[in-house]
């Protein structure tokens, strides 16, 4: 815009080499900024669609954190279940979260605006189709539940860039990884480790062409909820489970409470200090690798890649940044929760497979999964 403020002026030269969509992005953005435009766009039916769906979409974007409390109340206070059941009345719901009548009415409105609840026509409340979603569903509800922790620290987003100092969540993981057997007796924790490895369970197995494989390790797998549905999968398949120490008598624990000790072998290993174990031709790595730094992620790697035979395949899953569709996730969202985890950052696909490639590997691809949101699977021959 130039000094007049005129709508017909030219926007300032774009750099030497900048590309027509640079341009263009630069163009578009000086007129957006520019509230003369924008009142003129509201205005105008040509553009009245463009500048409105703007509009709503900045003020979802200043309204988000008010939506999750929503949500994580609408959790909390067990609502999903409650409203599957059957259709409830308004005092049924008062009555049962222990809430007066007016501020329940006040949540399953916003709920209902959410798509999580709905109102039927004889004025009962039911689910919407978000609040369906969210029934049977523990790895969601488990995660919901867990981000308290998270908007904690993102009270100041400014000072958590800025600084480096301990966070709620930095606290929560390091007292795991500190004391994982305390740890586990929280049920929240335990509850919040089972479901969110069953949460993509399903989704890595049904990339994965398991019947051209003999014997199956995967690394960092916690109490076995990944080894428990490939058992359930393959019957045939041998199955190793390689954690640290502390975890891997959790995972006895809780594989033989399943039926499932003798037909799981469990390591304990620190992949840092000591080899894994061989015998396995297919090794999985599930949401381990984004929360390493390169030098991490890449002794990570080169681990695996020494305890498989050549010809071994590398089965790494994980969110990734930069996935069509779901890039907020990616570096909005896993971005600022591994920034106060103090560890770790979301990755490309292509960024992973240069550092699979580093490690040795070759023949990278990518096994197509049903939802990318949630996990992408990156493949790799020894």
């Amino acid at each position: 815009m130039s000094a007049d403020g005129s709508l017909g002026s030219r926007s300032a030269r774009a750099p030497a080499g900048a590309g027509l969509a640079d341009a263009f992005a630069e163009w578009k953005a000086r007129r957006l900024a520019d509230p003369r435009f924008r009142r003129f766009a509201a205005r105008f039916w040509p553009t009245r669609f463009v500048a409105r769906r703007a509009a709503g979409q900045l003020f979802d974007l200043t309204a988000g954190f008010v939506y999750s409390q929503v949500l994580a109340a609408f959790v909390r206070l067990r609502l999903p279940d409650f409203l599957y059941a059957a259709p409830r009345s308004l005092e049924e719901v008062a009555a049962r979260i222990q809430l007066p009548v007016d501020r329940t009415e006040r949540l399953l409105d916003a709920a209902a605006a959410l798509g999580l609840a709905r109102r039927r026509r004889d004025g009962c409340w039911g689910l919407g189709d978000l609040g369906a979603a969210l029934v049977g569903n523990d790895g969601v509800t488990a995660m919901i539940e867990h981000h308290a922790l998270l908007y904690d620290d993102l009270r100041d987003p400014v000072g958590l860039l800025a600084s480096d100092s301990e966070t709620e969540l930095s606290r929560f993981w390091s007292y795991a990884a500190r004391d994982p057997a305390a740890a586990a007796e929280s049920a929240s924790y335990s509850r919040l480790m089972e479901a969110s490895q069953a949460f993509v369970a399903d989704e890595v197995l049904d990339a994965l062409p398991l019947s051209r494989h003999h014997r199956l390790m995967d690394v960092g797998g916690g109490t076995g909820a990944f080894v428990a549905a490939a058992a359930r999968r393959s019957p045939s398949l041998g199955l190793i489970l390689a954690d640290l120490p502390d975890v891997a008598d959790l995972a006895r624990s809780r594989l033989a409470e399943k039926g499932l000790a003798s037909r799981i072998r469990v390591h304990g290993v620190d992949i840092f200090d000591q080899p894994l174990p061989k015998g396995a031709d297919i090794i999985t790595l599930n949401r381990i690798l984004h929360d390493h730094d390169e030098p991490n992620a890449l002794a990570i790697l080169s681990a695996v890649r020494a305890a498989l035979p050549s010809g071994g395949t590398l089965a790494l899953s994980e969110p990734m940044a930069g996935t069509p569709g779901a890039e907020r996730a990616g570096h909005a969202y896993f971005g600022f929760y591994l920034l106060a985890m103090r560890q770790g950052r979301p990755r490309r696909f292509d960024e992973i497979a240069r550092l699979v490639e580093a490690a040795g590997f070759s023949g990278v691809r990518e096994c197509a999964t049903a939802t990318p949101l949630l996990v992408r699977v990156l493949c790799a021959q020894a």
